[in-house]
């Protein structure tokens, strides 16, 4: 399952409104999130529904037709679908974090229910306005006016669902209005009045288009920043790992997934050897480009699933998931030793370092990030005094003299 923290750069499937909005790109939690805003308008669905109910109701007792009772019914039936629809979604998103493809299934079916309502609305209009009734011509002019300016205000963050539903509720209205001007009447300006009325909703209707292209865009630059700002707070800034505060989310999600799996995980804390001589020798910037490329270095070698983080000065946490056995950590951190012992081409000079590791298990050495991290350190300074490139498991006295620590 593709995890919640795991933001790469996508196009969703956005259906924007010009070529700009559609190549807009954003991130997979920006647009899960834009998704998301969708099924938290509980209040606006059924007020809309409702509105719906009691004009068709009013205009069907007063007129009849079959057209009205049905298009009325399947209004209320249609929202009270949506309504439960919304409810489902909140239920599975409180259960578990949805995928980028599960959000694409709930937005599809949000887009139906959508499309939907609007299409009956349009369907009431059409049939209302043919009809020679002002009071009930005002009844479903001002529907359509309410439906678009909730519709845009509330998912414009979705351009395609939204500018869809809004065609559908207003070119029937629009080509109802310029039908009716064409009937003949004893009254003066009639036709010139129901073309002017059928030009406003044209007009509206664009102007609303143009409105949803401009929420759209300032939405997604808002998420956009948001995440970022996010990003950075739980980034390091020199090599763009995870810090601290992003290390202890991960560790925690990583090990709930263990013990769901009746596995371990493996706390590698890794201490560069030689970098003093490097900062000492070359300066700070190529101490800099090491540590950039120990970081890429470190990317390459773990899996997607485990965490790499840099946790001060040439400290590193490496969070490796579902071992089974210690002979799994230990192949990870000897890869990691060969790896990141490599030689290095930086600024034209040659640069030569190894890594020193030191290892704890959960839950076998604890639970708790801190604890482990105390434990994984003493090993680690047992690996120092052992030499250069060198992997040691904490022990039951580097787990008391955790405890102590840490108390």
């Amino acid at each position: 399952m593709k995890r919640s923290w795991l933001i790469k750069m996508t196009r969703a499937p956005v259906g924007a409104l010009s070529k700009g909005v559609m190549s807009l790109p954003m991130p997979d939690a920006v647009y899960c999130e834009l998704v998301a805003a969708l099924f938290h308008m509980r209040l606006p669905i059924a007020g809309m529904g409702i509105l719906f109910g009691l004009a068709g109701m009013t205009i069907y007792m007063e007129h009849g037709g079959v057209v009205i009772g049905l298009v009325t019914a399947a209004a209320v039936i249609v929202t009270i679908a949506r309504l439960i629809l919304l409810t489902a979604y909140r239920r599975e998103a409180h259960r578990t974090v949805l995928t980028v493809e599960r959000v694409r299934q709930w937005e599809r079916r949000y887009a139906m229910g959508s499309y939907a309502f609007a299409t009956l609305l349009g369907a009431l209009s059409a049939t209302v306005l043919i009809m020679h009734s002002p009071l009930h011509h005002l009844v479903a002019v001002s529907l359509i006016f309410t439906f678009g300016a909730g519709i845009v205000s509330r998912i414009g963050g979705r351009p395609r669902i939204c500018v869809i539903s809004l065609l559908l509720a207003t070119v029937p209205t629009i080509a109802a209005l310029a039908l009716h001007a064409r009937n003949p009447d004893a009254g003066p300006m009639h036709a010139e009045y129901f073309v002017i009325e059928a030009l406003l909703v044209a007009v509206v209707t664009l102007l609303s288009l143009e409105s949803v292209r401009h929420l759209y865009r300032s939405d997604v630059e808002r998420l956009i920043a948001k995440h970022d700002l996010a990003d950075l707070v739980r980034q390091d800034a020199l090599t763009g790992l995870p810090n601290r505060l992003l290390l202890r989310e991960r560790f925690q999600n990583s090990l709930s997934v263990t013990a769901s799996k009746d596995s371990q995980l493996a706390v590698h804390f890794l201490d560069l050897d030689g970098f003093k001589v490097i900062n000492d020798r070359h300066g700070h910037p190529m101490g800099d480009a090491v540590l950039r490329e120990v970081s890429v270095r470190l990317r390459s070698t773990v899996r997607s699933v485990d965490t790499v983080a840099r946790i001060g000065g040439d400290e590193f946490i490496v969070v490796q998931e579902g071992v089974q056995h210690e002979g799994e950590a230990e192949m990870l951190a000897r890869r990691i030793i060969k790896q990141l012992s490599a030689p290095y081409m930086l600024m034209d000079e040659p640069i030569c370092i190894s890594v020193s590791i030191g290892i704890a298990m959960a839950p076998r050495h604890g639970v708790d990030l801190e604890h482990l991290t105390a434990c994984a350190d003493a090993a680690l300074y047992r690996s120092k005094r052992g030499g250069k490139a060198q992997l040691y498991f904490c022990t039951q006295e580097d787990v008391a003299n955790a405890g102590r620590a840490v108390a």
